[in-house]
């Protein structure tokens, strides 16, 4: 099946060809390193990064970049209130940043580029603007110039007023147009600045991930993502200026937009503070979790977060796992067979990304392993056959969570999160206590235990090999 995706640009879903099918471009919008990312920042890297390692396996490679910004007002003004340098601050939050992503199992991109790094890159490509007629400078700053780009607003379909309105720019006098945007602003002393042909300044927000695409992606990229509140004005504004320094060549083929999350019915947003931190939710939830429940609707579709989300995620997974543990339980000490990534998990993310549909193929999945599981287990302990084909069905499970980035722990280590050793010795103790009591036919104390262990959390599970538990959710 050819992969499809929805192009904000022409809001239909076309087929994706690479302009170079050995390997593909892809720009993702990163960060604002100033403070720690909150579970909305978090649904672009994962759901792109799906996106990604499908590329990959459909073209053999990828040139991945996704940026820092690493200069920026709300930076500035973090470092003013702490009395440091802007590194301290960004090189903090970019490290956490990166430390909470690859806790949700996001693999990094090829290129991270810095804003800071490409200063250069960027008063370059703002020169260009000025010669071609696209720019101007004045009062210290350089603008774009809106008028002089035709198809200024093709990605978001805004008029002129809700243009305005929704870029939040200011109408300052030395404007020409009340929609032009910076492109370059003064700094004053206490303030980064580098040196320019318009004075000590710092680079507009919008500039930076045009130069950045441009210098590790080329003039025109195959795909630019984000999320969808980017959409106007910063992708929008994207757009003008690269087209404009790039003589009219296209930007990006395909443009990409992730759905908000949601919390209390309402977006999330550090500027309200309705937000809920990534670094906070991987403290109390398990990251994979965090991940099942990021995946869980379509990401042009908004998501509604609630610890209930996460706890039913919690939920499946432990099912999922539970099925493998069975199945590793039954065949250890086979060969495990290679397998690759089911063909209907691969149809579904190539449908536009349909990560719910792909999670319903892994839910069957694993249903049809737990079938293959109880039938080989009927009539006692299954044959040479029954144990090949279970661990084909436990290995192509787990291929399957492979395409979404699940069920690459050990069970054993799932089920274990958040438990020591000792306590861990401790509660099968208690388990195995139950089971000598049943067996004795001492049900009183059987009973005890069990009420002990649910008591504790603890949920006691029947198989054929015996009484396995596992920790409840609380």
């Amino acid at each position: 099946m050819s992969l499809r995706l929805y192009n904000s640009l022409t809001r239909r879903i076309e087929p994706f060809e690479a302009l170079d099918p050995a390997c593909p471009t892809m720009y993702v919008c990163g960060p604002t390193v100033y403070d720690y990312v909150h579970i909305g920042n978090a649904r672009g890297p994962v759901v792109f990064g799906v996106l990604a390692a499908l590329l990959r396996r459909r073209h053999g490679a990828l040139r991945y970049a996704r940026n820092i910004t690493d200069v920026d007002d709300k930076i500035n003004a973090a470092a003013a209130g702490q009395g440091v340098p802007i590194s301290a601050i960004t090189s903090r939050f970019a490290t956490a940043y990166r430390e909470d992503m690859a806790a949700l199992g996001v693999t990094p991109p090829d290129i991270e580029p810095e804003a800071t790094a490409h200063i250069g890159e960027i008063i370059a490509m703002i020169e260009r603007l000025i010669e071609a007629g696209h720019a101007y400078a004045a009062a210290g700053h350089v603008l774009f110039a809106v008028d002089s780009y035709p198809d200024y607003g093709k990605l978001s379909r805004r008029d002129t007023e809700q243009m305005l309105a929704g870029a939040r720019v200011d109408v300052a006098p030395y404007k020409r147009n009340p929609g032009d945007f910076v492109l370059w602003k003064p700094s004053t002393p206490e303030l980064p600045g580098w040196d320019s042909p318009w004075g000590l300044g710092r680079p507009g927000w919008h500039i930076e991930c045009s130069a950045m695409a441009a210098a590790h992606l080329g003039e025109t990229i195959d795909i630019h993502a984000g999320g969808v509140d980017l959409q106007f004005p910063h992708h929008e504004n994207e757009i003008a200026q690269s087209e404009c320094a790039h003589g009219g060549r296209t930007f990006a083929r395909f443009w990409l937009h992730n759905g908000m999350l949601n919390l209390s019915g309402a977006k999330m947003s550090k500027s309200v503070g309705n937000i809920a931190k990534v670094r906070d939710l991987l403290a109390e939830h398990p990251p994979e979790a965090l991940r099942y429940a990021l995946l869980s609707a379509h990401y042009r579709q908004p998501l509604d977060w609630s610890d209930g989300l996460v706890e039913q995620s919690v939920r499946t997974l432990d099912r999922l796992y539970a099925t493998l543990r069975e199945i590793d339980g039954l065949t250890a000490g086979s060969q495990a067979p290679e397998a690759a990534i089911p063909a209907d998990i691969e149809a579904a993310l190539a449908d536009d990304l349909n990560t719910p549909q792909a999670l319903a193929r892994l839910a069957a999945i694993a249903g049809e392993a737990r079938t293959l599981s109880n039938q080989a287990t009927q009539g006692g302990t299954p044959d040479e056959d029954g144990l090949q084909a279970l661990a084909a069905a436990g290995a192509k499970l787990r291929a399957a969570g492979l395409a979404l980035g699940l069920l690459q722990q050990d069970p054993q280590t799932w089920f274990a999160r958040g438990a020591s050793g000792d306590d861990d010795a401790r509660i099968q103790a208690l388990v195995d206590e139950r089971t000598e009591a049943k067996k004795s036919r001492d049900f009183a104390r059987a009973d005890a235990l069990r009420d002990q262990l649910a008591a504790e959390g603890i949920a006691l599970e029947d198989t054929p090999q015996g009484v396995r538990w596992v920790r409840k959710r609380s």
